[in-house]
């Protein structure tokens, strides 16, 4: 008798479902409201799914609505959505002396997004050892930044650091500093400065940052960080100038953080309710790139839209699609349309579903709710609190969706992820006229 294996992806799925469903119910507690009241199951799986897809769309005011316990709870939904629940669990049974098997080390392959098993228990450790070695140094530096906002107060600037940097470095955008987001900070140097470097180094992905203290030479580094590198620094430095040309008394400094943080970050440092059409259309992009592979953040991916470009250039070229003298292979290249057309073809339907169930609230805001919520970024024109309980929901499906990726959840019909796929029937090709 053979026992049937369960796929990798929905192991992935299960665990954020799982931490959802954990986050929900403690959020739900009348512990975790100033009020002494539960939020609701609907307001705390929003804002449950909103902490663990690392999202930062939020329905209340974090900083006047919850309680020292259930902003604990919430740095802590950010910190295994970002980190993912899998790695956590895996780095903390190694510790203990546990042995991992080889389904588990091909589930932790699915999860982190790697070609091998090779090295991949030790990539979880650097993994865990990088992030929380980064954050710590941010938590410090941020404890000084933001010692002037709490009259000085040592141990109300530790709680705010931390709360900050762990939302910061795992792109969740959640901040209790108000409801105004950053915007009070708008013009501070050091704070917009860390923040954004910390961004920075959770999207680029755990691989990139492991590659980078390997190699610690740009020629060295894989091809895929090389990409990711290139992409990311020409994707912040072409927004911030789109940015500062299209929108109206907004400094070089507001251009830069917000060019970095509407790519799955979530802050803000200028006011999104009233944005020109040209700063509306550049953030809407941005937040549907995203982050990195194998990084905090979502979106398509800097890569994803690395590749589709290089190959629309190559393609018009009549060459194969290469980078840094290596060829592009059509797989990669097929994946990468895929992912982007079917995040395309999900932000419409449900731009759509959602402007059905609540007319009201205006396409244009809508949609940038929607594509805020596919690409886990957090942004919000203010609708967000409007929502209703069908809405809410709906975004919430975003959200897991986005923070999941569309090929997870599309893998998980394939029956044949074990081995590589062979057709016993081979068709005639035939061809079909495209354009």
């Amino acid at each position: 008798m053979t026992t049937k294996k369960i796929h990798p992806y929905i192991f992935i799925i299960l665990s954020f479902l799982v931490g959802i469903l954990v986050g929900t119910s403690l959020l739900a507690l009348p512990i975790s409201s100033t009020s002494g009241k539960s939020f609701g199951f609907v307001d705390s799986l929003f804002m449950a799914t909103s902490a663990v897809c690392v999202t930062g769309l939020s329905v209340m005011n974090v900083s006047v609505e919850m309680t020292i316990f259930g902003k604990i709870i919430m740095a802590i939904l950010m910190e295994f959505g970002g980190l993912s629940f899998l790695t956590i669990a895996v780095f903390f049974f190694t510790i203990i002396g546990g042995k991992i098997g080889v389904s588990n080390r091909f589930l932790l392959k699915e999860a982190l997004n790697q070609s091998s098993v090779k090295g991949i228990v030790a990539l979880v450790r650097k993994i865990i050892f990088i992030s929380f070695g980064i954050q710590t140094i941010g938590v410090i530096v941020n404890i000084f930044a933001l010692l002037k906002y709490v009259d000085y107060n040592f141990w109300s600037a530790l709680g705010y650091s931390i709360f900050h940097t762990i939302a910061a470095f795992n792109n969740a955008g959640f901040d209790i500093f108000g409801s105004n987001s950053m915007i009070p900070f708008n013009n501070d140097v050091f704070i917009n400065s860390t923040t954004m470097l910390l961004i920075v180094l959770g999207g680029v992905g755990f691989v990139v940052l492991e590659d980078i203290v390997k190699c610690k030479s740009f020629k060295k580094l894989k091809l895929h960080s090389k990409i990711v590198l290139i992409s990311t620094f020409t994707l912040i430095l072409l927004g911030a100038f789109l940015l500062k040309i299209s929108l109206n008394n907004i400094t070089w400094l507001e251009a830069f953080f917000t060019s970095i943080t509407c790519r799955t970050a979530g802050f803000s440092t200028i006011d999104m309710s009233n944005l020109a059409p040209a700063g509306y259309f550049v953030i809407i992009i941005l937040m549907f790139i995203g982050a990195s592979p194998c990084s905090t953040g979502g979106g398509i991916k800097t890569t994803t839209f690395a590749i589709i470009f290089l190959s629309i250039v190559y393609f018009a070229r009549g060459k194969k699609t290469k980078a840094f003298e290596r060829s592009i292979s059509n797989a990669v290249i097929v994946k990468a349309f895929i992912l982007t057309t079917v995040g395309i073809i999900c932000c419409l339907v449900t731009t759509i579903l959602v402007s059905i169930i609540q007319p009201e609230l205006g396409t244009r805001e809508t949609l940038f709710e929607v594509i805020s919520a596919f690409s886990t970024t957090g942004l919000s024109m203010g609708i967000t609190s409007s929502l209703n309980s069908a809405n809410k929901i709906i975004l919430c499906l975003m959200m897991f969706f986005g923070r999941i990726g569309p090929l997870t959840i599309i893998g998980v019909v394939n029956k044949s992820w074990m081995v590589e796929s062979k057709e016993n029937v081979k068709y005639i090709e035939e061809s079909v006229i495209i354009g």
